[in-house]
């Protein structure tokens, strides 16, 4: 039986690409997983179906983690369903391409009340039911310490992210719950299907290990960041990229 059985997770963002590939393989491992969704409930109660299907425990809760108004019913959701919380993976964020002459304030709002703003409050209201042993995961990118200049907010919400896994951890440790950030880099999603359509060769050139990550490839590192075998981890990010450096 794997060590994670029975625990119980909410993975915001997970209706499809890696949040879906996280949900599905931390199900596989036996947690009990909420599917965590702001637009489309079809999507998400197709990932509650194939973990169903495979024989794990599922539900599907809308909450847009942008909206602070949304993030403690999402808390409170899972404590209903399965009685705990012991695994928050914040995976929901934006992206969009913003050159220095294109980006706009209502951009950098977009970005950093998600991915900043509604991963620390998501996180503030996850600790307080978590108890000692719990996990939070944080899902940054390799753009974070290698920025590029067409996405200059968004690289920056992701610097954000691997400081705030830092002082979360610190501040957490105390209480036996760990925080692990996850830097993914170049993923196929669907997410990204047409805005990085041709760009493979391109990025494969800059992995060593020669091909392009999946959503699996990150949903393995969450199952490993999220276990026993990771309990001396806390308050740092691993590059789960194939050697890339963006």
């Amino acid at each position: 039986m794997s060590q994670l059985a029975g625990k119980v997770a909410i993975v915001t963002g997970s209706s499809k690409g890696i949040g879906a590939g996280i949900a599905m393989r931390l199900a596989a491992d036996g947690v009990k997983v909420v599917v965590n969704y702001s637009r489309s409930a079809e999507d998400a109660e197709s990932v509650v179906d194939r973990i169903v299907a495979a024989g794990g425990q599922a539900i599907a809760c809308k909450a847009d983690i942008a909206r602070p108004s949304d993030i403690r019913p999402l808390i409170d959701a899972a404590v209903q369903a399965f009685g705990r919380l012991d695994i928050l993976v914040n995976n929901a964020g934006i992206y969009k391409p913003d050159s220095l002459d294109e980006l706009s304030a209502d951009s950098f709002d977009e970005h950093f009340n998600l991915n900043v703003r509604g991963l620390l409050l998501t996180t503030q209201a996850a600790a307080r039911v978590m108890q000692a042993g719990s996990v939070i995961v944080n899902i940054s990118s390799g753009l974070a310490h290698s920025p590029y200049p067409q996405v200059h907010v968004y690289c920056a919400t992701k610097g954000a992210v691997n400081t705030l896994t830092r002082s979360l951890g610190m501040e957490l440790g105390p209480r036996g719950i760990r925080v692990v950030g996850i830097a993914p880099g170049f993923v196929h999603t669907e997410g990204n299907a047409e805005s990085a359509r041709g760009m493979d060769e391109f990025f494969i050139a800059k992995t060593p290990l020669g091909r392009v990550g999946k959503p699996r490839d990150i949903a393995a590192a969450v199952a490993y960041a999220v276990s026993e075998d990771a309990a001396w981890i806390t308050g740092t990010t691993l590059d789960v990229a194939g050697g890339m450096v963006f």
